[in-house]
């Protein structure tokens, strides 16, 4: 069962966090079943770029992303190498450490 070391995030995770969660599932998914208010406007559909996070250690454990995903985190604020869309990128086995970005776009509602 990986670990997810969450960094302080001002609003979201003024602490920091360490989680157990189930590989398979998705960043999204473990964040939310933890507590963890991640944005996702979309519903988890990759269709947004609200979930955004900084894979800071345990990036190539990830499978890589699709290009769907990649266009949309084309469009994230603070893009990153190490960035994907945490609702699509799945667990594996090892432990990640992740950064959640100070702002998001929110193309819904902010009509983009």
């Amino acid at each position: 069962m990986p670990q997810i070391i969450v960094l302080p995030h001002e609003e979201i995770c003024p602490e920091g966090a360490v989680l157990n969660a189930d590989s398979g599932i998705s960043i999204c998914d473990a964040l939310l079943e933890n507590g963890i208010e991640i944005e996702h406007a979309c519903e988890k559909s990759c269709a947004c770029t609200t979930c955004h996070v900084i894979i800071r250690e345990g990036f190539n454990s990830l499978e890589e992303s699709d290009e769907n995903e990649d266009d949309y985190l084309d469009k994230a604020w603070g893009l990153e190498p190490d960035s994907r869309l945490s609702c699509q990128a799945m667990l594996a086995k090892e432990d990640l450490v992740i950064e959640i970005p100070k702002y998001t776009i929110n193309m819904v509602s902010e009509n983009h």
